[in-house]
């Protein structure tokens, strides 16, 4: 009789007991399953966000132009030689096939540092035609026109000199995008004195505007703007050649005509 209540106990017992194991291995399945689905969660989320990344390329922030950064002048030259195709070695000949027995005394790209120009004596002795206040503006045929009131929708321009042996200087303007001629016309305002001026300084210039320009861009790596003859204050003759670099800074060199050696060189940091 006193028997049954101790085995009851142990049965109370060893119920409390496998309830209480059943209990654990419940939370410890629990815990292994919520863990399995984070692990599953979070390769699934990983997945997904690289298999987006495939398909959607990164935003990125662009940065600030170099344009921002450059002077005005070298805005101006930059957005001239950026519309231009045709080669100062090009324009060159073109202009000198335009007048028989030709030869170059002045080659300019209208519309970079046309001011610059302005003050830098003709070899005709007269304001050169390429100091139009207008960058790429054509003048109409009769070379009397007035540049047109939008530069910037027209193609630039090269302007050239070219000297008869006597001196007589004829304007050839050529489309510095196509190469073809826009005017040949001979200077109205040339005098005896200019032509034979121009007949001379012609005679002492042994080297060509082309060795030159070679001579100066071996100095600096660029693109040739424009090359004059000039006298070197008194002291024979020179061709003046101006150089744009990567930069958009312009350089000129005076070079020797006679033996092609630099007597001088100036870069305008604007």
């Amino acid at each position: 009789m006193r028997l049954e209540p101790r085995r009851n106990n142990r049965l109370s017992l060893r119920s409390h007991n496998l309830r209480a194991t059943g209990a654990v291995a419940c939370l410890a399945a629990a815990a292994l399953l919520l863990t399995a689905c984070g692990q599953s969660s979070d390769s699934a989320t990983s997945a997904a966000t690289s298999e987006a990344a495939k398909v959607l390329p990164q935003r990125t922030t662009a940065s600030p132009t170099s344009t921002a950064d450059l002077t005005e002048k070298q805005q101006e030259r930059k957005r001239v030689l950026d519309a231009t195709e045709v080669t100062f070695d090009d324009a060159a000949t073109t202009a000198v096939g335009e007048v028989a027995g030709g030869k170059l005394v002045d080659l300019d790209l209208e519309g970079v540092d046309d001011d610059d120009r302005d003050e830098s004596p003709s070899p005709t002795g007269t304001s050169s035609p390429t100091g139009s206040p207008s960058p790429t503006g054509s003048p109409s045929p009769t070379g009397t026109g007035s540049p047109s009131p939008s530069p910037g929708d027209e193609a630039p321009v090269w302007v050239a000199e070219v000297a008869e042996k006597d001196g007589t200087v004829h304007t050839v303007r050529i489309n510095a995008v196509d190469g073809k001629v826009i005017e040949a016309r001979v200077d109205a305002d040339q005098g005896d004195e200019d032509k034979q001026q121009t007949a001379k300084w012609l005679s002492e210039a042994t080297q060509t505007p082309e060795q030159a320009a070679k001579v100066a861009t071996d100095k600096k790596k660029g693109t040739v703007t424009s090359v004059h003859l000039d006298d070197n204050d008194g002291d024979g003759v020179i061709w003046s050649v101006d150089v744009v670099g990567s930069d958009w800074k312009k350089t000129t060199f005076d070079v020797d005509a006679k033996n092609d050696t630099i007597v001088r060189e100036e870069t305008d940091n604007d």
